[in-house]
């Protein structure tokens, strides 16, 4: 079998998971990095990762390496400038979150790649975090009976005092949207990855760290097709009981007619039959890369999408109804109001790509 070439864009704090993970995965040869500033850091990367060669122009490594897979890690702002050179080779590619700085310039992107007949996957890993994965094939097999509500308690602690974010992301702190459009969306794609689509929103959003722009804290209520309900509460400046309070960021319950399944912050998920103590569930995943190494599990996933045709999650055009959640989120806040949400065009089950 010929390797999978890939080519990849960026090299931030976060892109060091991207490229452990393509160094790892099997039959993928990383034939370049292409950064536009900062090629020492790019070289030092391809040491380190084993990639082929470092560039600075886009079209240059597009046309020289001849990918069969893209990978953009670099800021939302950057992203369309760099699509188009990939669209305009009809490359497949995988492009961080979020996908622009606005719903607007999201829609464009997802255009960009149905008008090349282009693959573009956003790099949502939350859904892959073990835990998550596990979660789903629980509630498949019946575990809680019938899902009625799911909590997530968001606490990562890492939002305090004048140098929050500065050693990771230090753009964090310019975003005019924070919580919800950085780090909340990955939770909306969570919940309706576990649960279903979702119709109707209210939420109320504050920022507490008065360095940075955007909100870092607020609560939100979703509810779903099914009549299912759930709660976001997030607080990026509280922390909560765990050695790495990084690893799944918070906690999180999922109630259903049958039981319950708990998430805690080392990763380890609890059944409670419907009238019965809680116990322990079992299961295997390796703390290694990001949280539980899911940057690697969806890389993997695109991967064998691409070798044998099995179905991809989150395509961009997909994954434009979180962005139209999130704008829906911001609106209820602004007004103050519950917002109703149209109905997707094509209903799916859960999880469906």
């Amino acid at each position: 079998m010929q390797p999978l070439k890939v080519a990849a864009f960026g090299t931030g704090f976060f892109s060091q998971y991207h490229y452990d993970a393509w160094s790892r995965i099997a039959g993928v040869e990383l034939a370049g990095i292409c950064v536009h500033s900062n090629r020492d850091r790019a070289e030092e990367f391809a040491k380190r990762y084993g990639a082929a060669a470092v560039f600075t122009d886009p079209e240059e490594m597009l046309d020289r390496t001849k990918p069969d897979l893209v990978d953009i890690i670099t800021t939302p702002e950057s992203h369309a400038s760099i699509y188009d050179e990939v669209a305009a080779r009809r490359i497949p590619a995988i492009c961080q979150k979020p996908l622009a700085p606005s719903f607007p310039e999201a829609r464009a992107l997802a255009a960009t790649a149905g008008d090349a007949g282009a693959l573009l996957v956003a790099h949502e890993n939350w859904r892959f975090k073990p835990w998550n994965r596990e979660a789903r094939r629980l509630i498949d097999a019946g575990a809680i009976g019938e899902p009625y509500n799911i909590l997530f308690r968001m606490r990562p602690g890492d939002g305090q005092g004048p140098r929050a974010y500065l050693d990771r992301q230090p753009y964090f702190q310019q975003m005019p949207r924070f919580l919800i459009h950085e780090t909340g969306v990955h939770m909306i794609d969570v919940f309706r990855y576990l649960f279903g689509e979702m119709n109707g929103v209210m939420a109320r959003l504050r920022r507490l760290n008065p360095v940075i722009a955007g909100e870092d804290s607020g609560i939100v209520v979703f509810s779903f097709a099914s009549g299912a309900a759930g709660v976001l509460d997030g607080n990026r400046l509280a922390d909560f009981e765990a050695e790495n309070t990084r690893l799944t960021m918070g906690e999180m319950i999922l109630d259903g007619s049958e039981g319950s399944i708990r998430l805690d912050g080392a990763g380890n998920l609890r059944l409670r039959a419907r009238g019965k103590p809680e116990r322990l569930h079992e299961y295997t995943w390796e703390n290694r890369g990001y949280a539980g190494d899911c940057v690697y599990a969806l890389q993997r996933h695109v991967v064998e999408h691409l070798r044998t045709g099995s179905p991809v999650e989150n395509t961009a055009r997909e994954y434009l109804r979180n962005i139209e959640i999130e704008e829906a989120i911001y609106r209820s806040h602004d007004e103050g109001a519950w917002i109703e949400l149209p109905p997707v065009a094509a209903a799916k089950g859960r999880g469906e790509a």
